[in-house]
């Protein structure tokens, strides 16, 4: 299995998360932003048993998901992400599994445009459901987690560069190759500016 793009700390894999994930050696986070059921289903085709499929790892998983439907695997806490935006969905919800009880809130900004990238020193990648990086920087910190970290909905590649600026080894899938190539791009361009400053 080829990955997409790799670098010292991670692989990048297109395709179906379903047909990758079997191959795949074990992880030890699970970190990742899947479709959801009632938001551009689709463009994005949510498929439940992608979602079940996740319940088959035995390893801590922070899963972003809707605030509007029930999750559909069990879980060990729910933690906030506040957009601060006034206006739409103002939060999302992060389902921890085989985790901690707390239930904690994250305030960071939603970066749907270039103005809200630049204000937080983000990028803006198009995506519709892009990540802000320091909202996925402290989700690993907390996650009080060594080894590799999973992503098999990788869009835009927010998680793999958190990895990266943290040292973090990870894998990700995507099905979309445009999204494939964009987080590539991204990605090596945050392992470019780590190796200036090394």
């Amino acid at each position: 299995m080829t990955p997409y793009y790799e670098t010292k700390l991670g692989k990048l894999y297109h395709g179906d998360c379903l047909e990758i994930m079997p191959q795949l050696e074990p992880v030890d986070l699970v970190l990742t932003d899947p479709p959801y059921p009632d938001y551009h289903v689709g463009k994005y085709k949510y498929d439940e048993s992608k979602i079940l499929a996740l319940g088959e790892l035995n390893c801590k998983q922070l899963i972003f998901w809707t605030s509007k439907v029930d999750f559909v695997l069990d879980y060990s806490a729910v933690h906030i992400w506040d957009k601060k935006t006034g206006c739409g969905s103002q939060y999302e919800r992060i389902f921890e599994r085989n985790g901690e009880k707390n239930y904690k809130l994250y305030s960071h900004y939603f970066i749907n445009s270039t103005v809200a990238a630049s204000f937080t020193g983000d990028t803006f990648t198009g995506h519709p459901s892009q990540k802000p990086k320091t909202l996925l920087f402290k989700l690993l910190q907390d996650s009080k987690t060594s080894g590799i970290v999973y992503d098999p909905f990788l869009g835009s590649g927010t998680t793999a560069i958190a990895c990266e600026r943290l040292g973090r080894k990870w894998i990700g899938i995507e099905i979309s190759e445009k999204y494939c190539e964009i987080a590539a791009k991204r990605i090596e361009s945050e392992a470019s500016q780590l190796k200036l400053f090394a």
